[in-house]
């Protein structure tokens, strides 16, 4: 069996392991067309999110990836506000990671809050090297990447750069290296 996410925490945000009940909110939190400017598609259904939802919480069917899925949730009032995910892989020493907070909370630091925190949780797990692929022109993603300690590689991947974060030990906390 696969380890599970566990619930982490951030000064404002608590990031909650995906449930499949968190379809019906998530899908209006993530209704804005505008989000899928970058990643392509468009916003999903409850129905069709239920349905991502039971796939995503059930794991990943390839044995040598682990699926970890967030939910963000407003401390103060409970309201769930985006998402953070992480495909682990390489024995659980590489983790790709993205994040999406819905359109109405942009702009108040929650998307770096909770990258800066998923990845001090995936440190603390012993990742190694964090991954995140961003489109050249999603400036505020790219932002976020950096705010988290990844840095742009040079390479891309179907039309995006790869950003990446290899920690060197001691311990990795909103982009200081602490021994």
């Amino acid at each position: 069996m696969q380890p599970q996410a566990q619930p982490l925490l951030s000064e404002r945000l608590d990031l909650v392991p995906l449930r499949v009940e968190h379809a019906r909110e998530m899908a209006a939190v993530l209704s804005d067309p505008a989000l899928h400017t970058f990643i392509g598609g468009s916003p999903s259904t409850p129905e069709a999110l239920r349905a991502r939802y039971e796939r995503l919480v059930t794991g990943s069917p390839d044995p040598a990836r682990t699926w970890w899925n967030w939910v963000l949730a407003l401390r103060d009032t409970g309201a769930l506000v985006g998402t953070v995910q992480a495909t682990l892989a390489e024995g659980g020493r590489l983790a790709e990671i993205a994040w999406m907070v819905g359109t109405p909370w942009q702009g108040r630091g929650l998307a770096t809050e909770a990258a800066r925190t998923l990845v001090d949780g995936l440190r603390e797990q012993g990742v190694r090297t964090v991954v995140a692929h961003i489109h050249p022109e999603h400036h505020a993603s790219a932002a976020v990447a950096a705010a988290a300690g990844l840095t742009p590689t040079g390479e891309e991947q179907d039309g995006e750069v790869r950003w990446r974060l290899v920690t060197r030990g001691g311990q990795y906390t909103q982009g200081v290296f602490r021994k």
